[in-house]
């Protein structure tokens, strides 16, 4: 990778687009979006609260296992995307957890592959219990 230009304005709007396609699907429990968001590869990771995904079909069977509705997102507290060059990008949200009194954090890596365009590469999600 020899671009490492940051927040080129192009890049940062293709993730930005896919990644609120992304938030739009999990609501909406549409597995044909979730799993085009991701890598379709055993390196491929996802870690959540109470699930991991370790490759692409583990990914698409919690997908398909989980309920649709809001889930856990109240509201959005800070939304970040950092693309270095066209081709690489680090998605960091931090979110109000619905019904409690946790911030949620999710980071996504995203790569965009030459035949296949934008995917996320490796993800996690995690809540940070607010100390008094």
């Amino acid at each position: 990778m020899s671009d490492l230009t940051v927040n080129d304005p192009s890049a940062v709007e293709e993730v930005r687009v896919l990644f609120e396609r992304y938030e739009q699907a999990l609501i909406d429990k549409d597995i044909d979006v979730l799993d085009d968001t991701f890598w379709n590869s055993p390196h491929t990771i996802r870690l959540s609260r109470d699930e991991h995904g370790y490759g692409f079909d583990e990914i698409h069977a919690h997908r398909v296992a989980r309920t649709p509705g809001p889930g856990t997102k109240e509201r959005r507290i800070r939304l970040d995307i950092l693309t270095l060059g066209k081709d690489f990008a680090v998605v960091n949200l931090i979110y109000k957890v619905r019904g409690q009194d946790a911030t949620g954090r999710q980071s996504q890596t995203w790569t965009k592959f030459p035949e296949d365009g934008w995917k996320v590469v490796s993800a996690h999600v995690s809540t940070f219990e607010e100390s008094s």
